[in-house]
């Protein structure tokens, strides 16, 4: 922030923080980011591997808004599991309702076996639209979004309580959805996933295909992401992190300024909660609640929650490392998890993108000590 002087008066003016040519050049992390995913994955990973990939990229969506709304913006955003379920129930919903028509049928299948009826719901009817269903990934988890934080940001709610609130929602829609059983499909969800969007996803080459979708969503919205951590918001969002009542004092409304990054940050997670349906064919309230958003905390905050790239890597590491040691220490894999997101905050609060620096600073005073001896 710079503050301008008149013979008049003294205006304050948050500059960007960096010029349009520095803004739209590109790193050469993403560039290698988008040859490894785009180029190299497809041609030494098998369609296993791949099809995991996929899965922990659309998990690294999600932590490009927390990397935007909590990295920048201070919002510990403990709650991001129910935007993606929210994102993920609205696609499970079509692709069910469309393989049930595939097959000649109006229900999807848990419906006939748990008794619900003839009648679809009627709030399920929508979503045998592609385009209604699309929409909603997206639209609904930010329309709720909007409403928490405007209710929490005007009142000043922020710090633990914030974090606390995030919970008891993701805690409240995982066992709704719990109790829901002949219209959500219960604890299993839905389940059993056939067809995206007329393609079948039994079939290799649509798996790859949904894989290249996946990653250039992911690359998209870092872009964008970066885009506005350099723009002129960005350089607000960061003030409104650190002295939000200076910024207040300036002018300007921080309850807007952290709105928009809680609401953009929810519209990625729907969007990954979307895109993973058909990576892994199923959402489940398994995936949504208190335990996978503290998930996807950790992920943003071992990479680096300031850092964009190392958020992303930190999600993509936390969800491999989860997979490779949940199958060999099954009952101890939640210690584990506990133990990286505590030595993150406590010994590294930058995350492992930070650990250049950290180094590098402290060989400076050895080689000085040295050069004055």
């Amino acid at each position: 922030m710079t503050t301008t002087t008149s013979p008049t008066r003294t205006t304050s003016v948050v500059q960007p923080s960096a010029s349009l040519p520095e803004r739209f050049r590109v790193p050469s992390a993403f560039l290698l980011g988008a040859v490894l995913l785009l180029g190299v994955a497809p041609l030494v990973l098998s369609d296993f591997r791949l099809n995991l990939l996929a899965k922990y990229l659309c998990y690294a969506i999600v932590a490009v808004g927390v990397s935007l709304a909590w990295g920048r913006g201070g919002l510990m955003v403990l709650g991001q599991g129910v935007f993606f379920g929210l994102g993920g129930y609205a696609m499970a919903m079509h692709l069910k309702l469309a393989d049930a028509a595939a097959t000649g049928q109006t229900l999807p299948d848990f419906m006939q076996l748990y008794g619900t009826g003839d009648a679809l719901p009627w709030w399920w009817k929508p979503f045998a639209d592609p385009a209604f269903a699309l929409a909603m990934t997206v639209l609904l988890p930010m329309a709720v979004a909007a409403l928490l934080g405007f209710l929490v940001f005007r009142r000043r709610v922020k710090g633990a309580y914030f974090a606390i609130l995030s919970q008891a929602l993701a805690a409240a829609l995982a066992i709704w959805l719990v109790g829901q059983q002949a219209t959500t499909g219960g604890t299993n969800g839905l389940t059993d996933i056939q067809g995206f969007f007329g393609y079948d996803l039994n079939d290799p080459a649509n798996q790859r295909t949904v894989y290249f979708i996946i990653a250039a969503v992911l690359l998209l919205l870092m872009a964008a992401a970066r885009q506005l951590f350099l723009s002129r918001y960005g350089e607000l969002l960061i003030a409104v992190r650190d002295s939000e009542e200076r910024v207040r004092f300036l002018g300007y409304n921080p309850a807007n300024v952290k709105l928009v990054a809680y609401v953009v940050a929810a519209g990625m997670a729907g969007l990954a909660g979307a895109l993973f349906v058909p990576a892994v064919g199923i959402i489940s309230p398994a995936l949504i609640g208190i335990v996978p958003s503290i998930g996807f905390v950790i992920g943003a905050a071992v990479g680096g929650r300031a850092s964009l790239v190392g958020a992303v890597l930190g999600a993509i590491a936390v969800a491999w490392t989860q997979s490779t040691l949940s199958d060999a220490y099954p009952a101890a894999w939640t210690y584990l998890q506990g133990l990286l997101f505590v030595v993150a905050v406590g010994f590294l609060p930058g995350g492992l993108a930070s650990l250049v620096t950290v180094l590098r600073k402290r060989r400076i005073p050895t080689r000085t000590t040295g050069e004055t001896a």
